[in-house]
């Protein structure tokens, strides 16, 4: 049996975990269309961020190591999106450990975020950040892919949603399951983080993936009630 560790996983592994990549922007309009009203108290946070970060402070991206830009950009939208429930039992984990073992082979690692169920230990996984590794030269996206199958088949969902960044830049990323133990993955556009109004759509993004996972929640616990 194969072993992969998330942060080494290549675009040449993906054949043999069965992925393989989609061309199809459509695949994102309903995540991207939804008309999501940002409140006034989120709008002057990112005005805020903007103005530290923004356009004319770029040199911030290209020049700060890996975690001062988690730390002082990163971590700042993921927490005021605040994917935390306790109602709900959702809790989002940085730098969390998983683990899923196959029956051809073994996804494991650390993930530098993600959403799950589960107020301190995570269960089932709903979303997925992986951010780029500063000096490494590796590519964020076949790792994130990575996280995305192990994610997806210890949920046993049909579809997960997450992200990866390089610098300012995100994209949004859907992996689908379309036949047993085989999987296609559809990559958006750029969005810079840089730019305020795109910085306004991935927080839209954000959201929606927040108001997805509670509402998966809440009919799962309408199921279990039956």
């Amino acid at each position: 049996m194969k072993e992969f560790s998330f942060s080494n996983v290549a675009f040449q592994d993906l054949k043999f975990l069965h992925a393989k990549p989609v061309r199809n922007i459509e695949r994102f309009k309903e995540w991207f269309n939804k008309d999501i009203q940002i409140s006034e108290t989120d709008l002057e946070f990112l005005k805020k961020l903007n103005a530290k970060y923004g356009e004319d402070k770029t040199d911030f991206f290209r020049q700060s190591s890996e975690d001062t830009i988690k730390v002082k950009f990163i971590a700042p939208i993921l927490e005021q999106v605040d994917f935390f429930s306790p109602e709900k039992n959702i809790s989002s984990f940085y730098n969390e450990k998983l683990k899923y073992v196959g029956k051809d082979f073994i996804l494991q690692g650390y993930c530098d975020f993600y959403v799950a169920k589960g107020e301190f230990v995570p269960e089932e996984l709903y979303f997925f950040i992986q951010e780029f590794k500063r000096g490494s030269g590796t590519d964020p996206l076949p790792q994130l892919v990575a996280e995305l199958i192990a994610g997806l088949e210890i949920s046993n969902l049909k579809e997960i949603k997450g992200a990866f960044i390089i610098g300012s830049i995100w994209n949004f990323v859907i992996l689908e399951r379309f036949d047993k133990h085989k999987y296609q993955y559809f990559v958006s556009k750029n969005f810079d983080s840089t730019d305020i109004e795109k910085l306004k759509d991935i927080f839209r993004n954000l959201l929606f993936v927040k108001n997805e996972i509670e509402e998966y929640v809440k009919q799962e616990i309408k199921q279990n009630d039956k």
